[in-house]
């Protein structure tokens, strides 16, 4: 019997008209917005979705008028199934996105379709946070809950993967090629800014380690590269109130800019596909910024998307979980 591998990532809005339902789901969520009155939870996000949905609408506009997220990962399902049957192994692969279409009970029915048995829960999402990969995982324990646990499907999960070493090795790659695109492309003179999706501070403080995760890769990166370039670390697409992690990376970028930093190279940490917050955030809204700043360079290394290297360090995630199990 063939394994299944199941992805999880966010999902986005693929029109215009997806924007607001979207970010209704998005914000529905209490990992994402943490209330003490659950009665409230949907109202609250029906009022934030209504009053974000014309931005973030015009946001997307920007970008081609939709997220590209479920293509691209509908693209890496494909490209992994077939890395994987290269090296022996005949698996399915599902995609479960958290908040828009195809959600994760759309997976799983395609899952109890199949007949599968020996599933890999993979999230798409390097390094841990209670909001990412463990909204997802939690999703994914109800909708099974709902079919009565469906015991007969045994089930793995890869729960971080943060300094895998072919994580590492692809990340490592993709800056060493951007670092050489630079006017000087020295190293020394070429400051790396991890820009990494912010979450709450409460979020931290209670014990999740999105933040050490977040960390460890940089520290396992910039080994990796020998550690030449000067590094720094900021965060990105925070929402609402409440204190979020700091320094934002438009913070940071106007800081680096008045101590004299002239290069800068944007490192999308959290993301792995190209989205709404790398196309338009660090494309456009940081670009702009960096230019206005004065800096002689700013680049932005790419999402990994369906790159070799990254396919081929999922497909070493999957065989990990099945180191003997090949069909």
């Amino acid at each position: 019997m063939k394994p299944g591998v199941l992805l999880f990532n966010l999902g986005g809005p693929e029109t215009i008209e997806d924007v607001r339902p979207f970010l209704f789901n998005l914000f529905s969520d209490p990992e994402i917005v943490r209330i003490p009155v659950r009665a409230l939870q949907k109202p609250l996000a029906w009022l934030i979705s209504t009053t974000r949905a014309r931005k973030s609408s015009a946001n997307y506009r920007l970008i081609g008028g939709g997220s590209p997220l479920r293509r691209i990962t509908d693209e890496q399902a494909e490209a992994l199934r077939a890395e994987l049957l290269r090296r022996g192994i005949d698996a399915n692969i599902y995609v479960g996105m958290r908040y828009w279409r195809p959600f994760t009970e759309t997976a799983i029915d395609a899952i109890v379709r199949d007949g599968i048995t020996d599933l890999i829960a993979l999230p798409l999402y390097p390094q841990f946070s209670v909001s990412t990969t463990g909204s997802s995982f939690k999703d994914f324990v109800a909708q099974l809950d709902q079919r009565g646990g469906l015991r007969n499907i045994r089930r793995r999960y890869i729960t971080r993967w943060h300094t895998h070493a072919s994580y590492i090795n692809a990340l490592a790659e993709q800056i060493a090629e951007e670092i050489a695109k630079f006017p000087d492309p020295d190293p020394l003179h070429v400051h790396l800014l991890f820009s990494a999706h912010s979450v709450p501070q409460s979020y931290i403080e209670n014990g999740d380690p999105y933040l050490a995760h977040t960390r460890e890769t940089i520290e396992k990166v910039s080994e990796k590269l020998g550690r030449r370039s000067p590094v720094h670390l900021s965060f990105q697409s925070k929402v609402g109130p409440v204190k979020w992690l700091e320094p934002s990376t438009d913070q940071k970028l106007r800081q680096l800019r008045a101590e004299g930093v002239e290069q800068v190279l944007a490192i999308p940490i959290s993301f792995i596909s190209e989205h709404i917050e790398t196309l338009y955030e660090l494309d456009i809204l940081y670009k702009d910024l960096a230019e206005e700043l004065g800096f002689k360079a700013y680049r932005r290394v790419p999402a990994f998307n369906c790159r070799p290297g990254f396919i081929s360090a999922l497909a070493d995630l999957v065989i990990e979980k099945l180191p003997n199990e090949k069909s």
